[in-house]
């Protein structure tokens, strides 16, 4: 027998490809290219917090920094990031996709200017200020990542989900794609700007004061695609799978969606009760039968999560990225 379903449902299901569908492929699309250019661009202006805070009179390289400084500031970002995919992840089932959405917009927004005005002219005092910004911007990071994936999800219909999930997680390329664009072009900008000797010829000479400002100016850029999808995001309605059997609000759910997909759609709140006591006692059963299998259930999520974050460590250390 056909599993009972709501119309609200059932219409995102079989809706055809329309416009709403690609606004929501740029708006959650836009979250994976800021987490990926505010993840990569730090590996691209290392070479430069050397230079600038770790020269040395005398030296006959330029400035490096430190291999302990250099994991923390390449790596502090991930560690929140797994922190904020837990915490949001969370907060998304219990508040709605659309409040939690923005709040890590707004926190990635404000952790990315905060990471770039990062104060003082003490080494330490920079590196430890960069570190502390670029941990709650990962934070932030990691509550966009499974929400973006999960909005995306809940609006696209049955036939073209997966391409558009796709389609949103090819932004990360794109994002990555945009650090490297982004640190040539300021950097031509100033050297065109502020002309300076090679290091051989002269050592001081040959790092300039406003080179401060270039690796500032890489890392706020972030904020600039997080700001420009704010106003949309906020006008995005909450996913009608949330609204209808988590919040367990069909009216609403129909709502929101007949303005979307511009048909009429029943509320039908008694089915809506019916779905959730199913849900709920189905989820028992699963919890009581795999009870024995939690531990290994825990270390396989574990261990892929473990995964995905060695993966984007190796290339954010590895040489090759420079």
């Amino acid at each position: 027998m056909a599993r009972e379903q709501l119309q609200v449902l059932n219409a995102l299901d079989v809706a055809k490809t329309q416009l709403y569908h690609f606004t929501a492929i740029v708006i959650a699309g836009m979250g994976f290219f800021t987490d990926a250019y505010d993840l990569f661009c730090i590996s691209l202006v290392t070479k430069l917090l050397g230079r600038i805070y770790y020269h040395h009179d005398g030296a006959t390289k330029p400035g490096t920094l430190p291999p302990n400084v250099s994991a923390a500031v390449n790596g502090v970002a991930f560690c929140g990031t797994l922190a904020g995919q837990l915490f949001f992840g969370w907060l998304g089932d219990k508040l709605g996709r659309k409040k939690v959405y923005g709040m890590t917009l707004m926190l990635m927004v404000i952790c990315s200017v905060a990471s770039g005005l990062s104060f003082s002219d003490k080494p330490k005092s920079v590196m430890a200020t960069l570190c502390f910004f670029r941990f709650w911007l990962g934070f932030g990071i990691g509550g966009d990542y499974p929400l973006s994936a999960t909005i995306m999800s809940e609006y696209a219909n049955k036939k073209t989900r997966g391409a558009f999930i796709a389609a949103v997680f090819a932004m990360q390329g794109f994002g990555i794609l945009a650090g490297g664009m982004v640190g040539i072009i300021m950097s031509a900008a100033f050297k065109s700007a502020y002309p300076a000797p090679t290091y051989q010829d002269n050592p001081l000479a040959s790092t300039i004061p406003q080179a401060d400002y270039v690796w500032r100016l890489i890392v706020m850029f972030g904020a600039l695609p997080a700001a420009l999808t704010y106003y949309w995001r906020m006008k995005m309605p909450e996913t009608a799978r949330y609204t209808a059997l988590v919040a367990k609000n069909a009216k609403q759910a129909a709502s929101d969606m007949s303005k979307v997909l511009q048909v009429d759609i029943e509320a039908e709140p008694e089915k809506v009760d019916r779905l959730v006591l199913e849900k709920e006692m189905i989820l028992a059963c699963f919890q009581r039968n795999l009870q024995g299998a939690t531990g290994f259930t825990c270390l396989a999520r574990r261990a892929l999560g473990s995964c995905s974050t060695l993966h984007f460590t190796v290339k954010i250390f590895s040489k090759k990225t420079f």
